[in-house]
């Protein structure tokens, strides 16, 4: 039996959900988010909570499904009512970054600057030298944050790049400590 799947989802005062077509749609304060059920996976609402459950709790791969699907329905509550985010930090001399709409600009030690486009439903912050990632979809705003971390990856040397604000990058001795 899945320990995670078993547990209800609780749905907060002013959240809606409703299955239409193998779909569940979360409404909420927030926003609307959709996820496509896997044909093995049941899902009955009540006027307070959410129960996952599947055909054959036995079979490994339903369990799997079981577990997973709990999951994304239970990060879709929480989107809608409190929403995700994600903060990375810009190290480096003269690295910065500046964000007007939808367009992030980043100053990061090439020759020109970097701009990327922010999808639907992410907003960006920049304060200093933090980037603040902000959404309903945990996912999207996961992947975004990986797409901008990935334009200058931390270097292990000086600490130079774009690096997750709670990550910690393991520093190497340079030339000098090897002629020491």
């Amino acid at each position: 039996m899945s320990r995670l799947g078993k547990k209800p989802i609780p749905l907060p005062d002013g959240t809606q959900a409703k299955i239409e077509n193998d779909f569940i749609i979360i409404k909420g304060p927030k926003g609307e988010l959709k996820q496509k059920l896997h044909e093995k996976v049941k899902v009955k609402i009540n006027d307070s909570e959410i129960e996952v459950s599947v055909e054959k709790p036995e079979i490994k791969k339903q369990r799997a499904l079981w577990g997973l699907f709990r999951s994304l329905i239970n990060n879709m509550v929480t989107g809608v009512n409190e929403g995700f985010e994600k903060k990375l930090e810009i190290n480096g001399v003269g690295y910065k970054a500046s964000i007007s709409g939808q367009k992030l600009t980043l100053h990061v030690g090439y020759s020109h600057p970097v701009d990327y486009m922010l999808p639907e439903g992410i907003k960006g912050q920049v304060e200093g030298n933090i980037i603040t990632i902000s959404g309903i979809d945990k996912q999207l705003v996961g992947e975004i944050a990986a797409q901008i971390r990935k334009i200058r990856k931390p270097e292990p040397y000086k600490g130079k790049g774009i690096k997750y604000i709670d990550e910690i990058i393991r520093r190497k001795v340079g030339k000098a400590a090897a002629k020491g």
